[in-house]
């Protein structure tokens, strides 16, 4: 067999490896969607209500005013936040000359291409890192995998808070599912791990070990237990404000929940979003499970959702000029620099 013909295998193998992966998400987001509808059916006909017309009485109720007026100025607390964190990290690990001011396009134009998916919208930053300030582009996707594990952290931290302070809250949901002891787990296996990815990536453990010196590690290596810290801290008020957000506009559509239940649940659905499902089925089932007695909550996170992604492409559609500019002008300096060389 030719080199040619082992490479055309390998990408024929990879190309239905991916086919057979998005098939599989598609069956379990269908089954997700399936499994809140029939929760939604029966509780709908309990009222003599099809699940259409139960929806739409759910949605009809809601105070849509309010909940825009809620909903809005968040989004652009969210991006200022988001993107303040975002700066910090590229400046500490990347860019120390990066301003603010021009971190801000470029993180609103990645919301763009998140409506895609989130990887695609932090790859284009690496790309503005690489154009604008010479960063390699496996350099520039460390930051970004440096913020997606203090994300994955800070939610298990603050739904430890959350379990702690309204344990009794999480064992009343424990209907359908041992959650103290699930959440119990997960809190203690990703804290087991963290002072060992601290040593690993330090070289106090394993010194040797060659994976710690690729490219797409390096801000894990650089990165001390404060700018950890710290950027759980600078992304804080961001989940706070989700909390409150979605405790407030529950109440906007007329589902009886508390902060502390936010508190204690919201993190992991989020978390449960992060899978990799379309339409984060994932998260649209747990909402089921924490509020059995509200299964129509899976409908009104998908509206919660939808609302935040398409909002903040609205605001990168604002910078985008801005950020085609930066990119676009020194495209066009670095080619007439070229052409002026002998």
């Amino acid at each position: 067999m030719s080199e040619a013909d082992d490479n055309t295998g390998t990408k024929a193998g990879g190309g239905a490896g991916s086919l057979i992966a998005r098939v599989v998400s598609w069956l379990v987001a269908s089954g997700c969607f399936y499994l809140v509808y029939t929760r939604i059916a029966a509780t709908a006909a309990r009222d003599n209500l099809s699940a259409v017309d139960y929806l739409l009485r759910f949605f009809g109720d809601a105070s849509w005013g309010y909940w825009l007026a809620l909903m809005i100025p968040y989004s652009c607390f969210f991006f200022l936040v988001d993107s303040h964190a975002t700066w910090r990290v590229v400046r500490w690990f990347n860019a120390p000359s990066l301003k603010f001011g021009n971190m801000l396009p470029i993180r609103a134009s990645a919301y763009i291409l998140s409506l895609v998916s989130e990887q695609v919208g932090k790859g284009a930053m690496s790309l503005y890192l690489k154009k604008r300030h010479k960063v390699p582009g496996w350099q520039a996707l460390s930051s970004m995998i440096f913020l997606g594990m203090v994300e994955i952290y800070q939610l298990l931290l603050f739904s430890a808070v959350g379990v702690a302070i309204y344990l009794e809250l999480v064992e009343a949901a424990s209907t359908r599912l041992p959650l103290v002891i699930i959440l119990g787990s997960i809190y203690l296996l990703a804290a087991a791990y963290f002072p060992l990815h601290l040593l690993f990536f330090s070289g106090r453990i394993l010194p040797t070990a060659k994976v710690r010196q690729t490219p797409v590690l390096h801000a894990l290596r650089q990165a001390r237990l404060w700018q950890y810290a710290l950027t759980v801290v600078l992304k804080a008020p961001n989940l706070i404000g989700a909390v409150l957000v979605y405790t407030l506009a529950l109440e906007l559509f007329n589902v009886d929940v508390n902060f502390g239940q936010m508190l204690a649940f919201l993190p992991v659905i989020f978390l449960a979003a992060a899978l990799p499902l379309p339409f984060h089925a994932g998260a649209l089932v747990l909402w089921t499970v924490l509020f059995p007695e509200f299964p129509e909550v899976g409908a009104f996170s998908l509206v919660m959702h939808t609302f935040f992604v398409v909002f903040n492409a609205v605001i990168g559609v604002i910078f985008l000029p801005r950020a085609n500019r930066e990119l676009f002008n020194l495209a066009a300096a670095e080619s007439a620099s070229a052409a002026d060389r002998p």
